[in-house]
C-alpha cells in the first residue's frame, strides 16, 4: 500500500508539474489603458517597455488601448462603472485613484512591494498612489510642475526682466501689449489650461491651507482667498494678457505654442512636459526659452517656492477584474525600471524615480529638477485633488472666469454651491 501510495502521489505531482507547464506556457493578454497616443511625448519610452516585457515573457501580450488625455477620465469611469476594466490602468493618483480604490476596483500592490522597488520611487511621488497606507498605484512618467515658461530673447529685446512679484508681471504683460505681442500663451477650450492660473493665484493669496480648508470643510470655496483669484483673473483678462477668443483655442492642437513659435506670444503657464513640446516641434528655438515659477502676491501667504503639479504625474495600477495578477504586476516593474527611467530623460521628462539627478544633463531638466526639490509644497492639480463632481465645476467656473461670463464672486458660490451639495450640507 505504502507503495501504490507513493505512485499515486509521485504521478499527481508530475501531472501537477505539468499541468502548471502548460498553464505558464498559454497565451495570456493584459490590457492596458493610459492617455500615451501617438502624439504623447512618453509613447516611446511605454512602448520599449512593453517590448522588453514581451520578448522576456513571449506567451504575454500586452494590447495598448491609448485615449487622449480629455477622453480618458470618461472612458475609464464609464468601465468602471460598468465592471468592465482593464488588466492595467493609468490615473493621476490621489482622489482620481482613491475613489476606484474604495470602490474596490483596485488591486493592491502592497504585498508585491520588495524593499528595493520601495526604494526605487521618490517619497513624495510614491504618496499620491497610496490609499489607507497601502500602495494601490505606481508613479511613472514625469515630476511636473507647473512653470511659467518665456521666451528670453524677446524678454531681452525689450530690456524686461524675470518678474518676481506679481505687480513685476502686469508690469512685464503691460510692455508686451504695448509691442502688439499677447503677454501669455493660452489655449483655454478644454479648460485645464487656464486653470493652472487660478491654482497659482489661490495659492500665491491663501496659501495651501485654502484649498485644504475647503475640502476638510473648515473652510468654504468661497473665501476670500478663491475670490480674489478670480478678480485677478479677470484683471489679467481685461488688461489684454491673453489671446483674443481664448476659450475656444485648443491646447492638444498646439495652438498655444504656435502662439510662441511665432513671435505672437512672450509667455506660457504650461507643465514641465511643455520642454519636451518645444524641443520636438521647434528644435532650433529651444535656446531661446527658459522658465520661472509664478510669482508672489506681495500681500498673500503663500510661499513662491510652491509648485502646483505632481510629483508623479501618472500612476499605474491593476484592476480587480485582472485574471493575471502577477503577470501585471511584473509588468509594472518594466514601466519603473531603470531602462524605463533612462527612455524618460531622453524626452526631456523627470522620472519620479530615486537618484535621477545625477543623470540629467541637459541645463532645463536640471533646472526643473532643482525648483522641484527647493519647492516648500507641490500642489497637485485641481482636477486631480477634487472628486470628479466638483473638478468638473473648478474647470467649468474657471473658464467662465476667462470668457468673463461669471463674475468672480459667482463662479465661487457655484463652486461652494456645488461642494455643499457633495458634502450632504
Amino acid at each position: 500500500m505504502n507503495k501504490g501510495l507513493i505512485l499515486s502521489l509521485t504521478l499527481l505531482m508530475v501531472f501537477s508539474l505539468f499541468s502548471f507547464t502548460v498553464m505558464a506556457q498559454d497565451e495570456v493578454t493584459l490590457t492596458l489603458w493610459d492617455i500615451r497616443t501617438a502624439a504623447d511625448q512618453a509613447t516611446p519610452a511605454v512602448k520599449d517597455a512593453i517590448d522588453r516585457f514581451e520578448a522576456d515573457n513571449p506567451n504575454i501580450k500586452i494590447e495598448h488601448v491609448p485615449t487622449q488625455n480629455d477622453n480618458y477620465k470618461t472612458k475609464l469611469r464609464t468601465a468602471m462603472s460598468a465592471d468592465n476594466a482593464p488588466d492595467i490602468f493609468m490615473s493621476w493618483g490621489s482622489a482620481s485613484l482613491e475613489r476606484y480604490v474604495n470602490a474596490e476596483k483596485v488591486s493592491s500592490l502592497e504585498s508585491y512591494m520588495t524593499e528595493d522597488w520601495r526604494s526605487n520611487f521618490m517619497p513624495a511621488a510614491m504618496n499620491l498612489g497610496i490609499v489607507d497606507e497601502e500602495v494601490y498605484g505606481v508613479p511613472v512618467t514625469n515630476v511636473s510642475p507647473a512653470l511659467v515658461w518665456y521666451r528670453t530673447d524677446l524678454f531681452e529685446e525689450y530690456g524686461l526682466e524675470v518678474p518676481e512679484t506679481y505687480e513685476d508681471l502686469k508690469n512685464v504683460a503691460e510692455t508686451f501689449i504695448d509691442n502688439g505681442i499677447s503677454p501669455f500663451a493660452l489655449a483655454n477650450k478644454d479648460k485645464w489650461p487656464g486653470s493652472m492660473y487660478f491654482m497659482y493665484l489661490v495659492d500665491r493669496i491663501g496659501g495651501p491651507e485654502a484649498l485644504q480648508k475647503a475640502i476638510s470643510r473648515e473652510g468654504a470655496f468661497n473665501d476670500e482667498a478663491f475670490v480674489e483669484a478670480g478678480r485677478k483673473i479677470q484683471e489679467l483678462v481685461e488688461m489684454g494678457a491673453f489671446p483674443d477668443g481664448v476659450n475656444g483655442l485648443d491646447e492638444n492642437a498646439s495652438q498655444s505654442r504656435t502662439l510662441l513659435y511665432t513671435d505672437r506670444a512672450a509667455m506660457y503657464l504650461m507643465g514641465s512636459w511643455a520642454y519636451s513640446g518645444i524641443k520636438n516641434e521647434a528644435p532650433d528655438m529651444v535656446e531661446q526659452f527658459s522658465f520661472f515659477n509664478f510669482p508672489a502676491i506681495e500681500s498673500g501667504e503663500g510661499d513662491p517656492s510652491n509648485l502646483v503639479g505632481t510629483p508623479g504625474d501618472n500612476y499605474y495600477s491593476v484592476s480587480t477584474k485582472t485574471k493575471n495578477k502577477e503577470a501585471a504586476v511584473e509588468f509594472l516593474k518594466y514601466l519603473t525600471d531603470v531602462q524605463m527611467g533612462e527612455k524618460l530623460i531622453e524626452i526631456g521628462n523627470i522620472p519620479p524615480f530615486t537618484g535621477v539627478g545625477d543623470k540629467i544633463n541637459d541645463p532645463i531638466m536640471k533646472k526643473i529638477y532643482n525648483s522641484s526639490q527647493k519647492a516648500n509644497y507641490i500642489q497637485l492639480w485641481y482636477d486631480q485633488t477634487l472628486p470628479l463632481e466638483l473638478a468638473q465645476v473648478h474647470l467649468n467656473t474657471t473658464q467662465a472666469l476667462f470668457g468673463m461670463e461669471m463674475t468672480p464672486e459667482e463662479a465661487a458660490n457655484q463652486m461652494e454651491a456645488a461642494a455643499q451639495e457633495y458634502y450632504g450640507e
